[in-house]
């Protein structure tokens, strides 16, 4: 099936809604991992998203160009051939771009999904996150309003952040902000639909923070307090009768049940990268493990090729990876609810 259009996303996203699962969002950084994203979803029959972050996509493009624009489109480009031989959705998103990378990163590749609709050719990507927590909630709604003008011209749906996802992620480090900084208020989340509702045909998903912080932690370490979400529901169902579609940054160590939790307060997406990184990178790590005499060349022998050549080894990540990412679509309960039909 070919990624999807604006029209088969608002779809997705309206499924897992009414009907309290989410999907998983897979950062990918190479054709190995966007191929085992593919996989796993396939293997759930699940409907899904990829995603592509700003160091992302700089690795794409290779050492020689360290382009994040020209890697995330070399990566889309790359979904949209592969896609195509599933039979589930795929919707293509980037992930955590912060103000200062909106010029060099947002807007380029906005341009681009808009030079190919000029030329009847589908959207690049479906949907981008501006991240502007970092900034005061009136001048990150105000730049989201922008942007949200710009996507809603192209068919894009734009996710935006409030509050602040602690930890390190991409290079951008939180770590160090204030506890109140982790959790959104009800009354941020008010703000955020009074300014962004007033965006003509726009679409948005909307990234409150209730203690996520990205990074490796085992379950029980990080303090998540889903409750925040349900009150800030409550507060725009009051006063607007309005319901946000919600993401789940910063996942890592949470237990199944404050997953679960999630889903019924309207979280319909939640981004998964640093348990898949690890899936991808053990079974590579074994293989050299179990491999040492054959990977290198040791004491004047000449290794064994079959060994050291990397589609051996990237094959076994890419298997590794697909097996967690179908794991996080029974945990948001996306598996087998795919809306396509052959």
């Amino acid at each position: 099936m070919p990624i999807v259009d604006f029209k088969t996303y608002n779809k997705m996203l309206d499924s897992a809604n009414k009907n309290k699962y989410a999907y998983p969002a897979i950062n990918v950084s190479s054709m190995e991992t966007a191929n085992a994203a593919l996989a796993g979803f396939a293997e759930a029959k699940s409907d899904g998203i990829i995603q592509v972050s700003t160091g992302g996509g700089e690795h794409a493009s290779g050492t020689g160009v360290k382009d994040m624009v020209l890697g995330a489109i070399s990566l889309a480009n790359h979904v949209h051939l592969m896609a195509a031989k599933y039979n589930v959705y795929i919707a293509l998103h980037t992930d955590h771009c912060q103000p200062k990378k909106v010029d060099t990163f947002l807007k380029p590749l906005i341009a681009e999904t808009a030079r190919r609709r000029a030329k009847g050719e589908p959207n690049l990507f479906n949907s981008h996150m501006f991240d502007g927590s970092e900034l005061p909630l009136e001048a990150n709604m105000k730049i989201a309003k922008e942007l949200m003008a710009l996507c809603a011209k192209n068919e894009i749906i734009l996710e935006v952040e409030a509050g602040v996802v602690g930890g390190e992620e991409d290079g951008h480090d939180t770590s160090g902000v204030s506890a109140d900084k982790l959790y959104t208020t009800p009354e941020d989340m008010v703000e955020v639909y009074k300014a962004l509702s007033t965006v003509p045909g726009g679409r948005y998903m909307f990234a409150a923070t209730f203690g996520n912080v990205h990074g490796v932690y085992k379950p029980g370490n990080v303090k998540l307090k889903p409750i925040i979400l349900k009150n800030g529901q409550d507060a725009l169902k009051s006063k607007f009768n309005a319901r946000f579609d919600l993401v789940f940054h910063g996942g890592s160590g949470s237990t199944k049940e404050e997953i679960a939790e999630t889903l019924e307060y309207g979280v319909i997406k939640m981004n998964v990268d640093t348990d898949t990184q690890y899936t991808f990178t053990r079974p590579i790590a074994e293989h050299f493990f179990k491999n040492y005499d054959g990977v290198l060349k040791i004491d004047g022998e000449v290794g064994n090729k079959k060994a050291y050549d990397p589609r051996a080894y990237l094959k076994a990540g890419e298997k590794g990876m697909a097996k967690r990412i179908k794991e996080a679509c029974d945990d948001l309960k996306s598996s087998g609810k795919t809306l396509f039909s052959a």
